[in-house]
């Protein structure tokens, strides 16, 4: 099984041991909420935890493939989207996820875009919350 399955069979099982043997140790993640990303493995893996608590419901849609895109660092990367379908307080959630891998197939960069503006929002205040929680954010 390729990584993009691999990747949405561990987050649909909700297994981080399982996402951590796909990302690059250097994984950038680039969240609708926050303007800088998170970076490295142990801050991508901390947040994927607080998704998985934060997102009811968390279906996938299908997977759109792509050319080379140019990535952050200026690399070409492979790429596949995953649309998606979620819940988060009660907002529904209708979002995509960009992964790009690097030459030995592992997750390098990885966007999530989602809409409307209102569910952003209850995801950005959920993830706080969450990360706070955790001990990887300070109280606001």
């Amino acid at each position: 099984m390729e990584t993009a399955e691999r990747f949405r069979a561990a987050v649909e099982k909700r297994d981080l041991d399982a996402l951590d043997e796909l990302f690059a140790p250097g994984i950038r993640l680039y969240s609708p909420v926050k303007f800088v990303p998170f970076e490295g493995k142990a801050a991508v893996l901390g947040l994927f935890g607080v998704l998985m608590r934060t997102f009811e419901d968390l279906r996938y849609l299908g997977r759109l493939e792509g050319a080379a895109e140019t990535t952050a660092d200026g690399e070409e990367a492979p790429s596949v989207i995953l649309p998606f379908r979620a819940v988060v307080a009660g907002k529904q959630i209708h979002g995509i996820d960009l992964l790009q891998f690097d030459d030995a197939g592992r997750v390098k960069e990885f966007t999530v875009m989602v809409r409307p503006q209102s569910a952003v929002h209850a995801l950005g205040q959920a993830v706080l919350a969450g990360l706070v929680a955790d001990g990887l954010a300070p109280e606001a």
